[in-house]
């Protein structure tokens, strides 16, 4: 297997859908190896790029996959992509060793549907769902239920988009 730091960062996309009131929709993941403890299981959609595809349709796919989220407008994006490393001790069980973690392109979209849009349990396409289940928090608190080796993005996704929260 390559040095830690000869392995390349994964391009990814990741989607903070806020709805009216200015709350942010977070899923709590069903599984993964970074698992360490029941609190930080919570995240913001968010997975990989295809080859070939361009991020902000990869946003929308992956967020459509993930949640069946397709009532949305685009607010904003954060200019420059945001990485971080996974630790060490799960390189071997995250992506099969390919990635040292990360680098992910960050949107931030208004959710105009219906909340019976929103369906984590019955992705389409045949997709494994990614979330046990769904709920509506406050930007604010994003970080403390992040897994702790991506706190530093997620601190920095609540700064940039901090101006769509109605707090």
């Amino acid at each position: 297997m390559p040095r830690f730091e000869d392995l390349p960062y994964r391009p990814c996309v990741g989607v903070m859908v806020l709805n009216s009131a200015g709350l942010v929709f977070i899923g709590r993941r069903s599984e993964g190896p970074e698992h360490i403890d029941e609190t930080h299981v919570w995240q913001m959609p968010q997975g990989g790029i295809d080859p070939g595809e361009d991020p902000w349709p990869a946003a929308r796919r992956e967020l459509r996959e993930e949640t069946n989220i397709r009532s949305v407008e685009k607010l904003a994006e954060i200019e420059e992509w945001l990485a971080y490393d996974i630790p060490r001790d799960i390189v071997g069980q995250a992506w099969k060793g390919k990635y040292r973690g990360q680098t992910q392109k960050w949107y931030a979209l208004r959710f105009t549907g219906a909340e019976r849009e929103i369906d984590v349990a019955h992705p389409p396409g045949g997709h494994k769902p990614e979330f046990l289940e769904w709920r509506w928090e406050p930007m604010r608190n994003l970080p403390k239920l992040i897994i702790p080796f991506k706190r530093t993005v997620y601190e920095r996704v609540v700064k940039e988009f901090a101006k769509f929260a109605k707090e």
